[in-house]
């Protein structure tokens, strides 16, 4: 028994450690925590006698990384318990399991290439890097996440939220180099680079900041949950409340939640009268679901002063095997066909980013929900003049969920120079900044509204001149420097 405790012992420190480093993402936020629990995963690495054996570590580090993290994915399990409960232990295990991959990979290369600790930093930034793109792509709990509430975060206007990662990972690198050769250059390498990351962050964050604009914007949050929002008794309930808060009080635009009129469009004629009624002359955004033949979308209608429906934006980014199924016709060849879009399930994706045009508020990027956890998304139009985020996040929980979500709003925010308002169904909902700052919300579970003004956007920040390419020349410059056996002549010291 006790050759198998010690044979447990070891994996399940790696798991661990991941788990530790997973303290740094919202809403703990002990980032000293995560960025040392980072260093402890260079280390570990560099003690992996073979290639095999760092793989392994790499992917129980990002297992239990992605457990805390994403432990929220339980809660649309738990909707309704007695038909699907049973399924969370798959889902869970399944989805962090194969996120932690990407991160088991890059161990393996990095130590089967014999490129040093700069090279398993450069190929674990490239990981992270494609976990935001392959099979439509999953950026959640990203290390850059850890700083959010710290000057660091600001880098992300530089090198965006992908670039921020490897100077993480960089710099928890130099950490682990200086405790494992106990040199005093490598701790003062250590000290510098991470006085380096908060000294730019500073200097970035104490900018200039324009003055709001003189118009205001109206957040709704209805309460509705997710186990009663689609209940017929509820329905007019949750309407109900949410058009009492709907009063503008002079603000200029009204904004509801991800669909929060449950009839679809054609058929919600009465209730968009009614929030016309309730706001006029100002104008509304609302999230409900439309049909055009046999396809569905996930939408936000703009009604106009005159409560006409003067625009209509379809989600585009749909979350697969929430909102549609991949591969239908592959499934229903397998005989999964009650599971298929094509079989009358599930939404259809929209053309694709567009913007919403306010007259005075200027021109926004809408985003429905899921949309916002994507820096790319953000991109595909002319710059707008602020972000315009529903979300319904009853669906995660009450817990982590929702507080991650709105963290990578504010990255959002931070990256491109652009406010955003979110209108979250639960909460929460917010209005941010362009330094990602919460000038004013809605606490999680809690109906209410309120009305704010509308913050100024700043110039285009590097990272939208740029996109990736900073993430990219890191990635690069670290490769090379590998290669040409700059890195390798420290590390060898280390070792």
């Amino acid at each position: 028994m006790s050759r198998l405790i010690r044979m447990a012992a070891r994996p399940l420190a790696f798991v661990g450690a991941g788990a530790i480093a997973a303290l740094g993402q919202a809403p703990f936020g002990f980032w000293p925590l995560a960025f040392l629990a980072f260093a402890v995963a260079v280390a570990m690495w560099q003690k992996s006698p073979s290639p095999r054996h760092a793989a392994f570590r790499g992917w129980a580090f990002g297992l239990g990384h992605f457990l805390i993290s994403l432990s929220w994915i339980v809660n649309p399990f738990l909707v309704d318990p007695l038909r699907t409960a049973w399924m969370i232990p798959f889902a869970l295990l399944s989805m962090c399991g194969g996120l932690a991959l990407l991160w088991g990979a890059a161990f393996f290369a990095s130590k089967r290439l014999g490129v040093g600790p700069m090279g398993l930093v450069a190929l674990w930034g490239l990981a992270e890097l494609i976990r935001g793109y392959l099979f439509t792509g999953f950026p959640w709990a990203l290390p850059a996440y850890i700083w959010l509430d710290t000057p660091i975060a600001h880098l992300a206007a530089w090198i965006g939220p992908y670039g921020l990662t490897v100077a993480t990972l960089f710099a928890a690198t130099q950490i682990s180099r200086a405790v494992l050769s106990r040199s005093l250059v490598a701790g003062f390498s250590a000290i510098v680079t991470v006085a380096l990351l908060f000294g730019i962050g500073t200097w970035a964050k104490v900018q200039p900041m324009p003055a709001d604009l003189t118009v205001s914007v109206r957040v709704v949050q209805p309460n509705a949950s997710q186990a009663l929002k689609w209940d017929p008794r509820y329905i007019p309930i949750f309407f109900d409340r949410a058009l009492e808060m709907s009063d503008p009080e002079g603000a200029d635009l009204v904004i509801w939640p991800e669909t929060a009129v449950a009839p679809i469009l054609d058929a919600a004629g009465d209730d968009l009268r009614a929030i016309h009624e309730r706001i006029s002359p100002a104008q509304a955004v609302v999230g409900l679901r439309r049909v055009d033949g046999y396809r569905g979308y996930n939408s936000a209608v703009l009604l106009s002063p005159q409560g006409e429906v003067a625009q209509v934006y379809d989600k585009h980014h749909l979350v697969p095997f929430g909102e549609y199924i991949p591969f239908p016709r592959l499934l229903a060849a397998l005989g999964f066909r009650t599971f298929t879009a094509d079989g009358g399930y599930g939404f259809s994706a929209g053309d694709g980013p567009a913007l919403m045009d306010f007259g005075a508020l200027g021109k926004a990027l809408p985003l429905i929900c899921y949309e916002a956890i994507f820096p790319r998304d953000l991109r595909g139009t002319v710059r707008p003049d602020w972000l315009l985020h529903i979300t319904n996040d009853a669906w995660f929980g009450t817990f982590s969920g929702p507080q991650q979500s709105l963290a990578q709003s504010r990255f959002r925010a931070i990256e491109t120079g652009l406010p955003m308002v979110r209108a979250a169904n639960t909460g929460i909902s917010a209005v941010i900044d362009a330094r990602g700052t919460v000038r004013q919300s809605l606490a999680l579970g809690r109906a209410g509204a309120f009305t704010a003004p509308l913050p100024a956007p700043t110039q285009p920040t590097f990272y939208v001149r740029t996109k990736e390419m900073p993430s990219l020349l890191l990635i690069a410059i670290l490769l090379l420097l590998t290669a040409t056996g700059v890195w390798r002549r420290r590390d060898r010291e280390t070792d």
